[in-house]
């Protein structure tokens, strides 16, 4: 089945809450100016790979920022870094509390079993374009019905009930 590119991207991947991007921004540049793909490097690390907003969501939430005057850029050896306003740091102060619970919430490590999930699968991808590459004939059929049946187990995981209470 043929996806869309929205469809592929980002799989596994727990989006978070609107304005979570917008209070990590915040949050970094309380800590030091940064250019965005710092910020995007930092969200990743910083939730161990559970969250990695794409310049897609980091540029128009630092376009937004900018234009409400929280921030301002500098042009600086062929980067735009980014810093507080006074106007900026004045509502960190006041919304600290909210911006540190966006924040932590993008940093929930409960992301890091996805994060380990999404290795594996771009290691099985690597096996299997190993295959792909140089398999015999019989070697193909037998990995097309190893990975029909993993994807249909897949799915019976979803299917199941999850009485865990974990996520």
């Amino acid at each position: 089945m043929e996806h869309g590119k929205a469809g592929r991207r980002g799989w596994g991947r727990r989006r978070g809450r609107r304005g979570a991007i917008r209070a990590a921004i915040l949050m970094l540049l309380s800590e030091q100016p940064m250019h965005g793909y710092e910020m995007i490097q930092q969200i990743g690390a910083r939730s161990g790979g559970a969250r990695q907003p794409s310049p897609g969501s980091i540029y128009p939430a630092l376009q937004m920022l900018e234009d409400q005057g929280l921030i301002r850029a500098e042009e600086a050896e062929g980067r735009r870094t980014f810093h507080l306003t006074d106007a900026g740091r004045e509502h960190v102060e006041r919304h600290r509390e909210e911006l540190a619970a966006a924040w932590n919430a993008m940093q929930d490590t409960t992301g890091a079993a996805a994060a380990e999930l999404r290795d594996l699968v771009r290691q099985i991808g690597m096996a299997a374009g190993q295959v792909a590459h140089v398999g015999s004939p019989a070697q193909l059929a037998s990995a097309r019905t190893l990975l029909t049946t993993t994807r249909q187990q897949l799915y019976r995981i979803l299917a199941e009930d999850d009485t865990s209470g974990e996520q």
